[in-house]
């Protein structure tokens, strides 16, 4: 009886410090598929190798919009992860759950984990933080549009140099057509980077209130001259074959992948499927042209893709597992490799420099474009991002109105005039939202 009640008192032992011995688990939400989710699946093994208190689960939900979607309802079902991947449209509207949100500058502090804010990209955290420099979410996959063009091309055409303002977009592709080229130029995300990035690249809002960063009751003025100068051009150029429209999002890059096209404006990230579709094809990577009637030095471009941001509703020991793979996941080792495997922008300063002293650049030719155009200038208040409430829905008004201009069914004043008109209506919506 003696040595059974010893055995039972061990097993319980056993049991207790296996119990605290059990890592807290935390639930991250994403919306990486394919390689990007298996390189998602491993930054998170690895976290979990490196330490024994913690174990990161990530949970591929879908496309961005499905993601944010049911961190929503599952927020309100009060089953919501511990992080989520949200994209940089859906900033606006994190922001709006005050209740639901836990901002990253006090997570860090509340758990004590070294955090210094100004180790990151500031052009990359600006898009994420409060307007005193608050960091309210984790910068994790960004993105920047930038110019490709195919140098073989070039060359057939006499053209040594990459385009660096819009006069000469149209200059270069007129020579372009004149070898023989079926077009110049296209472009993909015609909203970011048509719209949205050309503001910031010649240092023009695109609405008023600071872009958004100022207040709720913010208002669209995209419809101003210089926009419409700039869409005209476009437009203009759709018209004698210098440009063509390919489609929303990037379904324009098969013209420039099948060699329709000698150059496209798309995301950096975007380098490593130009590279597989046109193996054996010499394309060169260029800063995206400014317009020189607007300013002389241009400012950087605005980011895309996505950010992670901490829920609430969890406990403090999960907390302090979500500060810890934070302070992992920014870590220049980490950071420099999802840089260099994705394309996506290092987020931190330190990163950069690891990614440059292994002689990636080097070895990688044009991978380092993005970087140095988003960190040449420091953000103005026009380049520093934008903060728009349901937005996703008023860039797809964005995009149906510059169809319609590029099938020339409608003036370019009327279908900005028409965009910022319902843009606005959108805006209103999101406000009175947070009412």
């Amino acid at each position: 009886m003696f040595i059974k009640q010893i055995a039972g008192v061990a097993v319980a032992a056993a049991l207790m410090s296996a119990s605290a011995h059990a890592k807290t688990e935390v639930e991250w939400w994403h919306a990486m598929g394919g390689e990007l989710g298996e390189k998602v699946n491993e930054i998170a093994a690895d976290f979990n190798a490196s330490q024994s208190d913690y174990e990161i689960k990530p949970v591929f939900k879908g496309t961005y919009a499905e993601t944010m979607t049911s961190a929503i309802a599952a927020f309100r079902a009060k089953q919501q992860p511990a992080i989520v991947q949200v994209f940089e449209v859906g900033t606006a509207t994190m922001m709006g759950a005050k209740q639901a949100i836990y901002p990253v500058y006090e997570l860090m502090a509340d758990t004590k984990e070294s955090f210094d804010p100004n180790k990151y990209l500031s052009a990359v955290t600006g898009y994420y933080t409060t307007n005193d420099g608050q960091m309210l979410s984790m910068p994790f996959n960004s993105s920047t549009p930038v110019l490709y063009y195919n140098k073989d091309m070039f060359a057939k055409a006499g053209i040594t140099e990459a385009p660096k303002t819009w006069k000469e977009m149209g200059e270069v592709s007129q020579k372009l057509l004149d070898s023989g080229a079926q077009c110049g130029f296209t472009t993909t995300w015609q909203s970011w980077i048509q719209i949205e990035n050309f503001g910031a690249r010649n240092n023009v809002s695109m609405a008023d209130n600071s872009n958004g960063f100022d207040g709720l009751d913010t208002k669209f003025t995209f419809n101003k001259p210089e926009f419409v100068k700039h869409i005209n051009d476009m437009s203009e150029w759709a018209k004698s074959g210098i440009y063509k429209y390919g489609g929303r999002q990037s379904t324009g890059m098969p013209l420039f992948y099948t060699q329709e096209c000698a150059m496209t404006m798309g995301s950096s990230a975007g380098l490593a499927g130009i590279q597989a579709n046109m193996e054996g094809i010499n394309v060169g990577v260029a800063q995206l042209p400014y317009d020189e009637t607007l300013i002389e030095q241009p400012q950087n471009t605005i980011i895309g893709g996505a950010s992670l941001w901490v829920l609430r509703g969890h406990s403090s020991e999960e907390y302090k597992g979500v500060a810890k793979f934070f302070s992992y996941l920014s870590s220049a080792a980490v950071q420099a490799d999802w840089h260099q495997f994705t394309g996506y922008l290092p987020i931190t300063q330190d990163a950069y420099a690891l990614t440059k002293a292994q002689g990636f650049y080097s070895a990688n030719p044009g991978t380092d474009i993005a970087v140095m155009q988003m960190t040449s200038t420091k953000p103005t208040v026009n380049s520093k991002g934008i903060r728009f409430g349901n937005f996703l829905q008023t860039r797809d008004i964005i995009n149906e109105q510059l169809e319609g201009v590029w099938a020339g069914k409608i003036s370019v004043q009327t279908a900005l005039d028409n965009a910022v008109k319902q843009g606005n209506e959108e805006l209103r919506r999101f406000e009175r939202t947070q009412k």
